[in-house]
């Protein structure tokens, strides 16, 4: 107990003062306000190995941005070779420039690419967007994915900018969007943002595997990714994988080298590093001394995010013990949809409606309605034919019918 606070604890004594660390549910202080970063439509796809259609994924999207979550990851502009789920890519990017769905604030929609050549193909198809040749807003579902939209619907389209001078990440005083500064009614896809995602690994095998280079190599790639998204004022994610975790050198990865692998990324111009444990191999001690070793760093919590996959069941802890740390911006994917294809056995990522009812029992504000989550989860789940696996998600339902 501590501060007349029923907590559970842990007591130390050093030679000098006592210390008590808390792990509390009742204090605001201690979560304070946390971004969610939807990564389902991408990461949690990719590894699917049904075919997903075009206009499930839209309408995915379309859901989602009903939930209140404002950052999501919509596609990949990956070679189809590699990654097939991602193959409609261009035509998510294109309809969500051309035809937005309606939402009462801004939405970054993040798109993953692996070099150069994927970064100009994404900004070509943006550049090209004409609503002429897009999709209907899927709100009001077709049976052909690929039909044309009125000419009425053509004048009155507006294509959304690709770039933006507001921070779309910024997260409200009130995140229950009551008081949000578009007007009811009103749509603020006008000033919705096309964010992308670059990539790099924390160990050589895990490098050599997943983009045939080194770690060296992969990271003078990623600058020359930066220079051209910098130039178009597009923000900038930057993962390192297997941060916790390889599938060929083991648990053991050094967090000095994650370290210095963060900081080489912000150094050249990355807006934030998502620190990922792609295998889900990562425990709340090896998480806490890899926080600790990149705030020794010199690398501050903002420009951090946490990305966990659940393969060993540790996700929602050691995404406590990132909060704990301090770290704020957590990615997730609905229903626990993911998995990593370069990296076998990896189950998926930590289900939103999992970290989200975590975090909100902790006193976290998300901005995010968890029930409107759990019925998406369940919907995608039958959709992708595969269970749902977000336990909160799936218990939020049974009450919800009952």
């Amino acid at each position: 107990m501590a501060g007349r606070r029923l907590v559970s604890c842990i007591v130390g004594r050093s030679s000098r003062q006592t210390y008590i660390r808390c792990f509390s549910a009742t204090s605001n202080r201690l979560a304070g306000e946390v971004r969610i970063i939807e990564v389902g439509p991408r990461d949690g796809l990719q590894n699917e190995k049904k075919t997903v259609p075009l206009h499930t994924k839209l309408e995915l999207i379309r859901r989602l941005t009903q939930t209140g979550v404002r950052n999501i990851e919509a596609g990949s502009f990956v070679a189809p070779k590699w990654v097939p789920q991602m193959a409609h890519s261009t035509d998510i990017l294109n309809h969500l420039l051309g035809h937005p769905p309606t939402t009462p604030y801004p939405i970054a929609y993040n798109y993953l690419v692996p070099n150069l050549k994927g970064l100009q193909n994404l900004l070509k198809a943006a550049d090209d967007v004409k609503p002429a040749e897009l999709d209907p807003d899927l709100s009001q579902p077709t049976d052909d994915p690929k039909a044309s939209p009125s000419p009425q619907e053509q004048e009155e389209a507006e294509v959304a900018p690709i770039t933006s001078t507001e921070d779309p990440n910024e997260m409200p005083s009130d995140t229950s969007g009551v008081h949000d500064p578009v007007k009811p009614g009103s749509s603020a896809a006008a000033k919705n943002t096309t964010e992308i995602s670059l990539f790099t690994a924390a160990t050589e095998a895990f490098s050599k595997a997943n983009t045939n280079c080194s770690i060296a190599e992969s990271l003078e790639r990623c600058k020359e990714i930066v220079t051209l998204a910098r130039s178009r004022s597009v923000r900038i994610r930057g993962y390192i994988s297997v941060a916790l975790g390889c599938p060929y050198e083991g648990p053991d990865v050094a967090p000095s080298r994650v370290a210095d692998i963060a900081a080489s990324l912000l150094e050249m111009g990355v807006d934030e590093v998502s620190v990922a444990d792609t295998t889900g191999m990562g425990t709340a001690p090896r998480t806490r001394d890899l926080l600790k070793t990149l705030s020794a760093s010199g690398i501050a919590n903002q420009d951090l995010a946490l990305h966990f996959h659940d393969t060993y069941g540790q996700a929602l802890v050691n995404a406590v013990v990132g909060l704990e740390h301090g770290i704020r911006t957590f990615d997730s994917s609905v229903g626990g949809l993911g998995g990593c294809p370069f990296s076998k056995g990896s189950t998926g990522n930590v289900a939103t409606e999992d970290l989200v009812y975590c975090l909100h029992s902790l006193g976290a504000s998300t901005g995010v309605n968890v029930e409107k989550m759990a019925e998406i989860g369940a919907w995608i789940s039958t959709e992708v034919g595969r269970p749902n696996d977000s336990r909160a998600g799936k218990a939020l339902l049974a009450r919800m019918k009952t």
